[in-house]
């Protein structure tokens, strides 16, 4: 088998955008990514679309809505893939596997979601089916209420890390004002993090707004290679590990203070990368609220279980830290358009392994890993990526 790498890409702001539907969003980045990677339309061989929906949109069925935008890809092969909020990631590994297999030499991602034309409460409820429905589907706020449980039942364990929770929001805040394609490019701060006010009211008791990502439109888009054909090509990020593992979907059925298909997803992905965690440069993770990102320091290894608040307290996961996590601000700063998330985090993990991160890169962007679930730790995508030498 050969591998994949990421040879261009595309990445539309996040935000209450104008556009008023996901082909727009899609036309904005589709064509955009196959310019960047320097490969004519008519070589991609497959195309794969990342989209929750669920009734944020009525125009379902969204693979063949590139075409709209790319008629050259008219007779190619067109695929949708959905997995809550890893949709993107399902669609990036299905593509890497396409290409691993050896059945074409380019592939084309694009993740998208029209999420802010739909009203809050709407919001609230699609979003809540990402979960175990028969059982959480009452709780109140939502899938908001759903996290705010499981850090209720972390506090009840551990102890309260609303310290911790604040220094992740405000820590991905601070990162976000570099990132041009965040939704929120402001720095909030500590104190405004910490403290409960009127700007800053609880959602789900202890998660307050600042704890919790944004309602966002946006588009992302990839172009992958294979590695041969990648080598003849501008640039290339080659995935150097690719794993997926889910878990069960009711809470009641697992430990909801510990994200173990979450670990065991990091723990393969290392292995099979050869890899340490700590040989790692950086990692986009998958902060949809800040007890999610706290969780998953856990589950990736940097800390022993009950003590991830060690990681941002005392500054591992900060840019200058031993581990910087979301350097992009996160979806917390960056914003959350479910389907187009996953392909994100790789885009700006490859805008940052190849130089090209502006303003948010790194001094040092070697090797990095990025992390997306969808659902409360149901689906777990970790990628390994490193610059193709």
């Amino acid at each position: 088998m050969t591998e994949a790498c990421i040879v261009g890409w595309a990445h539309s702001p996040f935000g209450k955008l104008e556009d008023p539907d996901v082909e727009s969003l899609i036309g904005r980045v589709a064509r955009a990514a196959i310019e960047d990677a320097g490969v004519d339309p008519a070589e991609i061989d497959a195309v794969f679309v990342g989209l929750f929906n669920n009734g944020f949109s009525k125009q379902d069925f969204p693979a063949s809505l590139v075409l709209q935008s790319v008629p050259e890809l008219r007779f190619k092969r067109a695929t949708r893939y959905e997995n809550a909020c890893a949709s993107g990631s399902a669609a990036v590994h299905g593509a890497r596997d396409f290409l691993a297999a050896g059945r074409g030499r380019f592939a084309l991602v694009v993740g998208a979601e029209k999420m802010t034309a739909t009203p809050g409460a709407q919001v609230g409820d699609i979003l809540l089916s990402a979960s175990y429905r028969k059982e959480e589907g009452d709780i109140p706020a939502g899938f908001a209420g759903v996290f705010g449980r499981i850090a209720e039942r972390y506090f009840q364990r551990f102890g309260d890390q609303s310290d911790a929770l604040a220094a992740i929001a405000a820590k991905n805040h601070k990162n976000g004002v570099d990132n041009p394609y965040a939704q929120m490019r402001k720095d909030l701060g500590f104190d405004f993090c910490r403290q409960l006010s009127d700007k800053n009211p609880y959602v789900a008791p202890p998660l307050k707004r600042t704890d919790c990502s944004l309602v966002s439109d946006g588009a992302a888009a990839l172009v992958l290679a294979d590695e041969e054909t990648a080598r003849t090509l501008g640039k290339a990020v080659r995935f150097r590990a690719a794993v997926q593992v889910n878990d069960f979907l009711p809470l009641s059925r697992r430990d909801p203070t510990a994200f173990e298909g979450a670990a065991r997803a990091w723990n393969q992905a290392l292995t099979e990368a050869g890899l340490a965690l700590e040989d790692l440069s950086f990692v986009e993770s998958h902060d949809c609220f800040t007890i999610a990102e706290l969780l998953e320091y856990e589950a990736m290894g940097l800390t022993a279980p009950g003590q991830g608040a060690r990681a941002v307290l005392e500054g591992w996961t900060a840019k200058d830290g031993k581990l910087p996590v979301n350097p992009s601000g996160g979806l917390k700063a960056k914003g959350h358009p479910i389907g187009a998330t996953g392909v994100s985090m790789h885009a700006i993990t490859a805008m940052q392994l190849t130089g090209e991160a502006g303003s948010m890169q790194l001094p040092k962007a070697d090797r990095a890993g990025v992390f997306n679930m969808g659902g409360a730790a149901v689906a777990n995508y970790v990628s390994i990526l490193e610059p193709l030498r």
